[in-house]
């Protein structure tokens, strides 16, 4: 058995639950912060037998796309003024960053 954990931009959650759901995945979904960008993310937790990671695996490739996004610039407010850019800059966003741990034991109560 594996634990899948699977970090996705909010824009994504509501697809990726939605293919999750359809292709019949439990999840456990987690509100998360990203650190980068300050961003909300959505933290899924995904328990499936070893033969079925790699349909998990392209139900999230599939639903969590990365995409290029403009982002205003955040004041230094104290901080180093020397790397600061004073205009909007273009990041990639999206996608999803995953995880995949071996599970020892699981027990639902």
């Amino acid at each position: 058995m594996k634990l899948i954990i699977a970090v996705v931009q909010d824009k994504d959650s509501t697809r990726l639950s939605d293919g999750l759901v359809k292709a019949d995945f439990r999840a456990t979904k987690l509100s998360s912060t990203g650190g980068f960008l300050k961003a909300g993310n959505t933290t899924f937790l995904i328990g499936v037998d070893d033969d079925k990671v790699e349909d998990v695996m392209e139900i999230i490739q599939k639903n969590c796309r990365s995409r290029d996004q403009l982002i205003a610039p955040v004041s230094p407010m104290g901080g180093n003024a020397d790397s600061y850019v004073p205009y909007p800059v273009e990041v990639e966003v999206g996608g999803a960053t995953v995880f995949v741990l071996p599970i020892e034991q699981f027990h639902q109560f």
